[in-house]
């Protein structure tokens, strides 16, 4: 087991430095600025002065997030931990410009896009629409066969609104883990990659009143199976088109943990 897998088990995340070279976070970054300053189907949230903070359904839209996570180390990562039948789910954008900064309250992401959310079934739960997409809340069973990862566009730091997080809170959906008094601080650097459960606790803050500072983070979801009980379908399901699979490729950064 990789110290990577080790401790998405124990913990609920994971930091992977450098795991996205810089010539592709530019190339990221220039894409959504031409794309989503005239998508109006994914964009959901735009500032006063245009720039857009929140879009989702960007597999459809954006033909780079269905290929920027499958490489190494990423690739390797997602194979290790769901297996070699592991898909692509769900793509969202989020920023945090200087003139538009938000705060997200404490929750665990328990909300999938499916084909049909109309039948009853065990598994799923308060069927929604969200951009013209079904969605519902997922058992736990199921969220617990699926890994978020996070690519950083922007350095992370105190002055941008960093993600924070409760370690353990992720094995189930009432799960607290270590307590809000041992939530870790998530800085990063423009291409570090965070890999976390999506049962784990996790908010952020506003940005600084007079930063200048973007926090734009592309948010990748990925499921272990494409099949779901009950007859339900995921809304998109991508999967590696690299078929031979490799070692995973993680460097190491143990995660700090307030006393």
């Amino acid at each position: 087991m990789s110290t990577a897998k080790w401790n998405l088990d124990r913990n609920g995340f994971w930091i992977i430095p450098g795991a996205v070279d810089t010539k592709i976070i530019n190339r990221l970054l220039d894409v959504f600025d031409t794309t989503l300053v005239v998508d109006s189907q994914s964009v959901r949230a735009r500032s006063s002065k245009g720039h857009v903070y929140a879009a989702r359904n960007l597999i459809e839209s954006i033909p780079d997030v269905t290929t920027v996570w499958q490489a190494e180390p990423m690739l390797g990562l997602l194979r290790e931990v769901l297996g070699e039948g592991c898909g692509l789910v769900r793509a969202l954008f989020f920023d945090k410009p200087p003139e538009r900064t938000w705060n997200l309250p404490w929750h665990k992401d328990t909300s999938i896009s499916v084909k049909d959310n109309s039948a009853a079934s065990p598994s799923f739960s308060r069927p929604t629409v969200k951009a013209g997409v079904p969605h519902v809340i997922a058992s736990d069973d199921l969220l617990q066969q699926m890994l978020t990862l996070r690519i950083h566009l922007d350095e992370v730091t105190d002055e941008n609104g960093p993600l924070r997080v409760i370690p353990g809170s992720h094995v189930t959906s009432e799960s607290e883990g270590l307590g809000l008094a041992r939530a870790v601080t998530i800085y990063a650097n423009a291409g570090d990659v965070l890999a976390m459960r999506p049962l784990i606790s996790h908010s952020s803050g506003a940005s600084i009143a007079g930063t200048i500072r973007h926090r734009r983070i592309l948010h990748l979801e990925f499921a272990a199976n494409e099949k779901l009980p009950d007859g339900y379908q995921w809304h998109d399901y991508v999967r590696p088109t690299i078929i031979k699979p490799s070692a995973p490729s993680v460097a190491v950064r143990e995660p700090t943990f307030p006393d």
